[in-house]
């Protein structure tokens, strides 16, 4: 333990050694990781032992009767306990004795559970996961009290041993997907997992370039637990508190647990404006922008549409690339200046940026305008990733429209589609139900029924149960 552990030169692996009924015990743990008053509470247990017994010819029974916990056993591998004591447990050896003692005694340090930013809901629950693994799986099982939910725990790293949960249900989920999950688990050979669930995904989907999210991410327990319902599989990483839900399609990218707090015809609306948010973010602004280069496409009634005569000291198409730039550099911004300044920065932006840019003519105020519309329909994407997915596609086909006008809008336009329908998600098409084309399923996700109204599954999860 000291050569291979670092006992006595890492100050926060620690341990105790007592002589109990005359045999050496030695306690060891991680200091920060237990609950102190556990470990003290043991060591008293331990200790009092020499009071009041005087048999010593089975210590370790004695030993072993005497720790009272809910969480004990005992192994044999050496490495396997090194291990668990640096995931927080304590470990305990008796001379003379061939098993290790293993007690549960972690407190990890961390936050309380509390709503996720990126997921706020007017009505609804305030809970989210945290970075601790056992809490996260303490919030879905008090929303499922199945006995049939699984947590399966698989650690993952040569170095970092990061505990990585799969959670589905037993008689919903489909055997097949749980399997090929953990076998890409067990095939990550790496020194650790640094950036937790992102660089886990990475491993186990292999996207390559593909700028479309193929998992989900969630912080809600109440989202979590309806796709473990509908037979997804959960992964948890430890000090993460994203979950990853598999498999998904696009469809699930642009859900939002809002909806599902409203009533189905508020829901529905909310659902549509959010489409309409998505389609927005995407085209309007390629789209405008060839109405402006080609006046002819224009009716008589939208000819008003596309910059007069004074279109600026900077050639059109420049301009919308740097003001949808620009929009972008300003989200960065706004994520890493300090709360107390975000205001300022909001006015520099506002005044600076905008009005001064306009009357100083590096801007025309219409792409002001549609650029911010975009920016509008990408913050209303309730996936980032998907929002980010997505401004890419735009600024590609704008750099088409200005290369090859409408030829260039139309074929860029139509290889976004073939794009998202080639995706594949753990063997799922990326747009059922719209390809390949189940239209019970697909009425599901343009009109928010009632949730009586629902007593069916996806099939697109191969559950064992009733499906769509």
């Amino acid at each position: 333990m000291r050569d291979h552990v670092g006992v006595g030169v890492s100050f926060d692996a620690d341990f105790r050694e007592i002589i109990i009924l005359g045999r050496k015990i030695q306690l060891y743990f991680v200091n920060g990781l237990c609950d102190t008053e556990i470990i003290v509470e043991l060591l008293k247990a331990l200790v009092n032992i020499n009071d009041h017994e005087q048999e010593t010819n089975d210590v370790v029974k004695i030993v072993r009767n005497r720790i009272v916990h809910q969480q004990f056993e005992e192994i044999e591998d050496i490495q396997e306990a090194i291990t668990r004591m640096l995931s927080g447990l304590a470990i305990i050896f008796i001379d003379g004795y061939d098993q290790i003692m293993v007690v549960d005694v972690r407190s990890y340090p961390g936050r309380s559970p509390e709503e996720p930013d990126t997921e706020r809901v007017v009505r609804g629950s305030r809970d989210g996961y945290t970075e601790n693994i056992i809490e996260n799986t303490a919030l879905t099982r008090r929303r499922i009290r199945d006995p049939r939910l699984r947590n399966e725990i698989i650690q993952v790293g040569d170095r970092s041993k990061t505990d990585v949960c799969i959670s589905y249900i037993k008689d919903i989920a489909d055997p097949e997907l749980i399997q090929i999950i953990k076998k890409e688990l067990k095939a990550i050979k790496t020194d650790g997992l640094s950036m937790a669930d992102k660089a886990l995904e990475e491993y186990i989907v292999k996207q390559g370039f593909n700028p479309f999210p193929i998992v989900r991410y969630t912080e809600r327990p109440d989202v979590a637990s309806v796709h473990l319902f509908e037979g997804h599989v959960i992964i948890m990483v430890d000090t993460s508190p994203s979950m990853i839900i598999t498999p998904t399609t696009l469809f699930h990218h642009v859900q939002h647990a809002e909806e599902y707090r409203q009533t189905p015809a508020s829901g529905t609306f909310v659902r549509w404006i959010r489409f309409l948010g998505i389609i927005t973010s995407i085209f309007i602004l390629p789209f405008w922008y060839l109405l402006s280069i080609e006046q002819g496409l224009l009716p008589e009634a939208l000819e008003f549409i596309g910059p007069n005569e004074n279109t600026g000291n900077v050639p059109l198409f420049l301009q919308i690339i740097l003001a949808d730039v620009g929009v972008e550099l300003l989200r960065m911004a706004a994520i890493h200046t300090p709360t107390p300044l975000s205001t300022a920065m909001g006015l520099i932006a506002a005044v600076l940026i905008g009005d001064i840019a306009i009357e100083a003519g590096l801007f025309t105020g219409e792409v002001i305008l549609y650029v911010s519309v975009a920016a509008v329909g990408s913050y209303a994407t309730p996936s980032y990733e998907l929002s980010i997915a997505n401004k890419l596609a735009r600024i590609m086909i704008v750099l088409a429209t200005f290369a090859f006008s409408l030829p260039g809008f139309v074929a860029t336009s139509t290889f976004y589609i073939l794009a998202l329908a080639s995706v594949k998600s753990f063997n799922t098409p990326y747009l059922w139900p719209f390809i390949p084309f189940n239209f019970r399923a697909l009425r599901q996700i343009l009109i928010r029924y009632s949730v009586p109204a629902k007593e069916t599954r996806p099939s697109i999860t191969q559950v064992k149960q009733k499906v769509d």
